[in-house]
């Protein structure tokens, strides 16, 4: 008898491993659909090295636009469905605003310090909060907008003297429009200090999180035990670049500190500093709220201005559209200011359409479900990672005709700012979701616009852009198209390509001189330089 109730425990036991291990990774019924899952591994081998959203788009095709997929035990939510993002991340916020978790990026690198990858809690409301206040449209417009202006003239200016640099100059621009905000510290050329050392850790920290750089610890735990030999040492390379970002923020805070014991600029750090006394933030903390803004500000902007200039290239009727409006406004004895705007209606249209056509985030970063919720009659169990397919929306057919092509006659009817139609209610008058959605929206998102709009102003005002010609005399040619023709890090940035600017004029280029010699008077020289 108790060799037969052993038995059969045994045998129980067998049968609930054996169903365990077809049914993990296995999707519940009442879940949204998805490709079909292998046991243990879910949809994990489905999962593309690269370009993860061209395919997260192909699925979403098949089938529609909130689908899941199983990584192991968890899952993953994918939203292609304009009025879902509306009905989940933006109005249901408070339980759509967590992050995933993170062993390498949070636990590792970052320490759980970084805005990107942090936990939805009281630090990232203090963080939030520290950086909105600095970044609101009364702040941008009141304090910003001369700084945007005279690093937008250097921009043109470093075109028009350096052609050959013309893949580092709207990365200056950004950068050093962010570090004047932030610090108080300028980036002169696109060889400045801190400006290197940035891009040197965001190019570190991308290659650590390409896909099969790391082992998979975030869906199967049990491998943080496994020797970390046996991976590429990914623990100790993730360390070095944790103490990379740590080095670089430690070194700009000390400046700033060290700038104070004189003068207080007035920057984002100043501001965060006089408030230390209440806000009691720790070192470290000290050092990545102002690295986070610095790294956010430095390769958004410049990644959509390299795009937007391949695209007028490829497109010289947009280009010569947009000088016309241009001229009409401003002539040629100075150039565009963001006061300009309201007259300038197809300014605004290139920059929505470049939003659209090439996203700087095209999956956004990843939100996670705070707890259980039910969408559209299908269920998600909290923890879900979501993802927003901001590059297949933007790329439905259903909603953009002809979405490859670059057309910014499309946002006729969308006069207003982007902030605008994401503070509206009605889903489908939403411009684009560069921006991202919910309350992990950029926090940028009034200083970017300007950013945007006055530099490719200026931009289009002093040039013509060509195609630059090969030692042949034939011109080289441009790859536009979304996989091969660009990198697929961090953000989604075009590879290197063949650009001449051509100045329109030599009164132009005496006023980008004139101006540019105004602005190093004006405002460059309050300013320190690193």
């Amino acid at each position: 008898m108790q060799t037969a109730s052993l038995l059969w425990g045994l045998v129980a036991l067998v049968l609930y491993v054996v169903y365990g291990a077809f049914n993990y990774g296995h999707r519940r019924k009442d879940m949204p659909t998805g490709p079909k899952t292998l046991p243990f591994i879910g949809n994990l081998h489905q999962l593309p090295k690269h370009y993860t959203h061209v395919k997260f788009t192909q699925w979403a095709r098949q089938y529609g636009g909130l689908y899941t997929l199983k990584l192991g035990s968890a899952t993953m939510a994918v939203i292609t469905d304009r009025s879902i993002v509306k009905s989940t991340v933006d109005k249901k916020s408070n339980i759509y605003s967590h992050r995933p978790p993170s062993y390498v990026s949070h636990d590792l690198i970052t320490k759980g310090n970084h805005l990107l990858v942090m936990f939805y809690g009281d630090k990232w409301r203090t963080f939030r909060r520290l950086i909105h206040q600095h970044l609101t449209e009364n702040m941008v417009e009141r304090e910003h907008l001369s700084i945007v202006n005279a690093e937008a003239i250097q921009l043109v200016r470093d075109y028009m003297l350096f052609p050959d640099d013309h893949m580092l100059h709207p990365k200056r621009f950004s950068n050093s429009i962010s570090n004047s905000i932030i610090f108080g510290i300028r980036s002169p050329t696109v060889r400045s200090a801190y400006m290197k050392r940035l891009y040197t850790l965001m190019e570190s920290w991308s290659e650590i999180m390409e896909t099969g750089n790391t082992p998979p610890v975030d869906i199967f735990p049990w491998l943080k035990a496994i020797p970390q030999q046996l991976f590429n040492n990914y623990k100790t390379r993730s360390l070095g670049v944790g103490k990379q970002m740590e080095n670089l923020y430690e070194d700009v805070l000390q400046d700033v500190l060290k700038r104070r014991e004189t003068r207080n600029a007035g920057s984002f750090m100043d501001v965060v500093l006089d408030q230390q006394d209440k806000v009691k933030l720790p070192r470290d903390q000290l050092r990545f709220i102002g690295g986070v803004l610095m790294e956010g500000g430095s390769d958004t902007s410049s990644s959509l201005i390299l795009a937007i200039v391949q695209a007028l290239i490829l497109n010289p009727e947009v280009q010569e559209k947009a000088h016309r409006e241009i001229s009409a406004v401003i002539g040629e004895d100075r150039s565009p200011e963001w006061s300009d705007m309201d007259k300038l209606p197809y300014i605004n249209m290139i920059v929505k359409e470049g939003h659209r056509w090439r996203p700087i985030l095209p999956l956004c970063f990843p939100h996670a479900l705070g707890q259980d919720d039910w969408v559209e009659g299908k269920f998600l169990p909290k923890g879900t990672t979501i993802i927003i397919n901001v590059w297949g929306m933007h790329m439905d057919p259903q909603v953009w005709e002809d979405p490859e092509k670059f057309n910014p006659d499309r946002y006729k009817n969308h006069p207003l700012l982007a902030n605008e139609y994401v503070a509206g209610g009605d889903w489908q008058k939403r411009d684009h979701y560069g921006y991202g959605a919910g309350r992990r929206i950029c926090p940028g998102m009034y200083l970017a616009e300007r950013n945007m709009l006055v530099s490719i102003a200026k931009l289009i005002w002093a040039f013509r852009f060509e195609r630059r010609l090969g030692p042949d005399g034939q011109a080289l040619p441009i790859d536009p198209d979304p996989v091969t023709g660009y990198h697929n890090g961090f953000l989604y940035c075009a590879k290197d390509y063949g650009c001449q600017p051509i100045i329109r004029s030599n009164r132009v280029r005496e006023t980008v001189l004139r101006e540019f010699d105004e602005a190093e008077k004006n405002v460059f020289s309050t300013f320190g330089t690193s």
